[in-house]
C-alpha cells in the first residue's frame, strides 16, 4: 500500500483498513487531541496572542451587549434590562424623520466620493515608482507621500481652515491676484465635498500604496524579461504582467473599503462642519454624535448606528458575492 509521511507518521494513501494518523484515539476526538497537542507544543505562541483575543473580546464584542438599547426605551436609572422594550420604534422613527435623507444621501455621496477619487491612486502611485530606476529618488518619493499620514485630522483641518480663510487663505489671495472674487470655502456645501475627500486622498494616498508595493515585490521579474523580449511597453507590461498579479489584493481590498461606505470619518467631517455646509456635511457619524451624546438619546442613536452596521454588512456579502462570481477572487 503506498503511503505518505505527515507530521511522522505514515497516512494509507489507497484503501485499506490501516487507521489514518488523524484517527481518534482514547483521549477524545480527532480535533481535541490536536488543539490541545498544538496548546501543549506552541504554548508560547498563544501566550503572544492571548493580549489581542482579549482586547478584541473586551472592546469589539462585549459591547455587542449594548446593541439592546436599539430596540428599548432606555432609561439610566432603570438600565439595560429593566428599561421597557419597544421593538422597532426608534428605527421607524429614523425611517420617518426628516433627516433621514439627508444624511443616508450625503453619506453615500462623500462615500462613494471617496471610494472613486482615493481608491484607484494608490495603485497607480505604486506602478508609477515601480518603474522609477533611479532608487534614492523613489525612496524620496515615497517617504514625501508616506508623510501626510502621520498628520493628526485636526492639524489637517486646521491647515485647510488657513489656506482657505476668506480673508487671508492663500487660495483666496491667488484668486484675487488673478482678478477673482473672493470665496468662502469653509461655508460652502459643494467646496466642502471637494476638500473633505482630496485633503483625505494626500494624506492616504502614499500609505496606502505600501501594500501594492508589496504586492509588486512579488512579480517574477522573469515575466518582465519576458516581456521586454517580446518587445512590451511599460504599459504592456503593467496591463498584461502587475496587474494581474495585483488583481486579488486589488479585489480584497476594494470589498474591504465597500463594507465601509456608509461609515465615512466622523472627527474630520464634525471638525469641518459648520451651520452654512451642514447640508453637505451632516453625515451619518456626526447625526448619531448629535443625537445620540448631545441631546442623549441613546436608544434613537444606538438604532440609527445599527441601522448602518447592518447595511454595511450586507453590502460586504454582496460584493464578496459579485466578486467571487466574477473574478474567483473573495475574501472568503
Amino acid at each position: 500500500m503506498m503511503t505518505t509521511k505527515i507530521a511522522g507518521r505514515r497516512r494509507p494513501l489507497g484503501g485499506g483498513s490501516q487507521k489514518s494518523w488523524f484517527s481518534p484515539g482514547k483521549g477524545g476526538s480527532a480535533g481535541q487531541i490536536s488543539l490541545r497537542t498544538g496548546i501543549k507544543r506552541h504554548w508560547q505562541i498563544y501566550i503572544l496572542v492571548l493580549p489581542a483575543v482579549l482586547y478584541t473580546v473586551v472592546f469589539a464584542y462585549g459591547p455587542l451587549y449594548g446593541l439592546v438599547l436599539a430596540f428599548k426605551d432606555y432609561r439610566p436609572y432603570l438600565g439595560y434590562l429593566e428599561s421597557p422594550f419597544v421593538g422597532w420604534k426608534h428605527f421607524i422613527r429614523f425611517f420617518r424623520s426628516n433627516k433621514f435623507e439627508q444624511v443616508i444621501a450625503n453619506t453615500l455621496i462623500l462615500s462613494f466620493y471617496q471610494l472613486l477619487a482615493g481608491f484607484p491612486l494608490p495603485i497607480i502611485l505604486a506602478l508609477c515608482l515601480n518603474y522609477i530606476p533611479s532608487r534614492p529618488f523613489k525612496k524620496l518619493v515615497q517617504n514625501i507621500t508616506y508623510a501626510p499620514y502621520f498628520v493628526s485630522t485636526v492639524v489637517v483641518v486646521s491647515m485647510l481652515s488657513i489656506f482657505f480663510s476668506q480673508s487671508t487663505g492663500m487660495v483666496n489671495n491667488i484668486r484675487e491676484a488673478l482678478g477673482l472674487g473672493r470665496r468662502l470655502y469653509m461655508g460652502s456645501p459643494t467646496a466642502f465635498r471637494h476638500m473633505y475627500v482630496w485633503s483625505g486622498v494626500w494624506q492616504s494616498m502614499g500609505w496606502n500604496s505600501i501594500i501594492y508595493f508589496a504586492g509588486l515585490s512579488s512579480v517574477d521579474e522573469t515575466l518582465h524579461e519576458a516581456a521586454r523580449v517580446d518587445g512590451a511597453s511599460i504599459f504592456q507590461r503593467i496591463l498584461y504582467v502587475d496587474l494581474p498579479m495585483l488583481k486579488p489584493t486589488i479585489v480584497t481590498l476594494f470589498i474591504l473599503n465597500t463594507g465601509k461606505l456608509m461609515s465615512v470619518g466622523f472627527e474630520k467631517a464634525y471638525l469641518m462642519q459648520n451651520s452654512l455646509n451642514i447640508g453637505a456635511s451632516e453625515i451619518i457619524s456626526t447625526y448619531v454624535y448629535s443625537i445620540g451624546m448631545l441631546e442623549q438619546q441613546y436608544s434613537y442613536s444606538t438604532a440609527i448606528n445599527l441601522f448602518n452596521s447592518v447595511i454595511n454588512l450586507i453590502m460586504v456579502l454582496t460584493v464578496n458575492y459579485i466578486s467571487q462570481k466574477l473574478s474567483e477572487t473573495s475574501i472568503w
